[in-house]
């Protein structure tokens, strides 16, 4: 026996405790042909990096012969997104993408329509005003808990990545347009599962850079449940127009009517209050939705993290009533959330393209050149896999988010709402959300991995589980 090898006993606490590793592809040795490529993207983009991305601070390549600079340093990531994020604009086959879709959404408007739309919306998002939403995610998160009723008693499984798809929706349903959204949630969340399946993924066509009238093929299947999906805004928005009308005094003071208020020569237009609402009901909903399926995935998997979260959750629910607080008296919770956006960003990618030439030193010696047109990306799928940024980086280890330990990681090496001018406006939003939804179904519920459960992460607009998050539900 080598002697420095534990005893059994030891040997056997080592396995139990060791972290788990969720499912990710593993980073290709051999670089791919250019058809690899092509099916690659259309399969699953994450599935296309290989070992010098999770490995390099910065890497120089050329992709369809097109200069690609995949960047890995958090003071390059500064540099690109925020110190001189003027130089570098959306990159053309990300809007390719999903311009047909949100069209001058907040996610894909540019220069002027981007900032006034920013700016109309700001005010909403404040930390201030999120607070007011705490409430309502409250009651709707404990509503949607009823129906966990029957199958925990049955020990039923359910598709956790559907749910929190439903849960979501009706939180945003209920905070921002005040419940008065078109439509019901079950019919919902299949028309975002179609519309994301077809309308939010890479087109052989985008590759090659293709101008828009030129037919994808793939999101020729897409056009009526995106029709159908607008066709459902057009209608929200038609009613809530009525209402202004008809009854000034009980419109709600929300975002819909909001933006409706904000149409006119100085502020929006009718077809960008439109985008907009597709936006944040189609992608800014979604992201929270993959996070809290992810989440719950992770600590079905790691038992030990799961009881300090449920414990944590139990002493707070039962002594602060407010859940305002529960966002900074939950850091378990909270890193449990944040470290399964890490290891499975909601948005895996964040594209750019220069404007100008341009440079950035790193300080020891090293420049790194940018020419004018060249494609800029800052992947946090590789970002939050870096093997020179994080400990175990393929492994779920919610600890490191503790706020004791939140000082050895760089600002700008963990982007799960991207940062600078064009971070998520809803980050706040997304984050206090997330811990009253896991705070009201951990404290009532356990979620358990089957036989069945066997997600593959795969890049649509989000990071979302391919086969679904088959789990059982029972009470705890």
């Amino acid at each position: 026996r080598d002697p420095k090898a534990g005893t059994r006993k030891e040997d056997f606490m080592s396995v139990i405790t060791r972290p788990f590793v969720p499912p990710a592809p593993v980073p290709r040795t051999t670089p791919p042909s250019r058809l690899e490529i092509i099916r690659t993207v259309m399969r699953n983009p994450l599935e296309l990096w290989g070992e010098p991305s999770f490995r390099l601070q910065w890497m120089k390549t050329k992709f369809f012969n097109e200069r690609t600079l995949i960047v890995n340093h958090p003071g390059l990531v500064r540099h690109v997104l925020v110190d001189n994020a003027r130089n570098y604009h959306m990159a053309t086959i990300r809007q390719l993408i999903l311009r047909p879709m949100l069209r001058d959404g907040l996610l894909t408007a540019e220069g002027e329509t981007w900032r006034r739309s920013r700016k109309a919306m700001a005010p909403v998002f404040t930390p201030r005003h999120a607070q007011g939403f705490a409430e309502k995610m409250l009651e709707q998160s404990r509503a949607f808990t009823t129906r966990y009723e029957t199958a925990a008693a049955s020990g039923e499984v359910r598709d956790i990545a559907v749910d929190m798809t439903e849960l979501t929706f009706d939180i945003l349903s209920a905070t921002l347009f005040s419940g008065q959204v078109a439509g019901t949630e079950a019919e919902f969340a299949g028309d975002i599962e179609k519309l994301l399946s077809t309308m939010g993924r890479v087109d052989p066509m985008d590759l090659l850079k293709a101008p828009l009238w030129v037919p994808r093929i793939r999101r020729m299947f897409g056009r009526t449940v995106l029709a159908k999906f607008r066709n459902i805004v057009k209608q929200t928005m038609a009613d809530r127009q009525r209402l202004m009308k008809t009854d000034p005094e009980a419109v709600p003071e929300d975002f819909l009517t909001l933006l409706i208020r904000l149409q006119g020569p100085d502020g929006l237009t009718i077809d960008e209050i439109e985008d907009n609402i597709i936006t944040f009901i189609g992608a800014g909903h979604e992201t929270t939705a993959r996070a809290l399926g992810w989440t719950l995935y992770c600590l079905g998997n790691s038992p030990s993290d799961r009881e300090k979260v449920e414990a944590e959750i139990d002493v707070v629910t039962a002594s602060e009533a407010d859940p305002v607080k529960w966002l900074d008296m939950m850091p378990w919770t909270r890193a449990a959330f944040e470290e399964a956006m890490r290891l499975y960003p909601p948005a895996p990618s964040i594209n750019r393209a220069a404007i100008e030439d341009d440079e950035w030193d790193d300080g020891k010696g090293e420049t790194v050149t940018i020419e004018a047109g060249t494609t800029i990306l800052v992947m946090p799928w590789t970002l939050h896999r870096h093997t020179k940024l994080w400990d175990r980086p393929e492994a779920f280890i919610p600890s490191r988010f503790l706020p004791e330990n939140r000082g050895a990681i760089d600002r700008y090496q963990y982007l799960p709402f991207g940062v600078g001018p064009r971070i998520c406006i809803g980050a706040i939003f997304a984050l206090q959300e997330a811990v009253i939804a896991l705070g009201v179904l951990l404290s009532r519920y356990r979620f358990d991995c089957v036989a069945e459960t066997r997600p593959w992460p795969v890049q649509k607009l989000t990071t979302q589980p391919e086969g679904g998050l088959p789990m059982q539900v029972s009470r705890r």
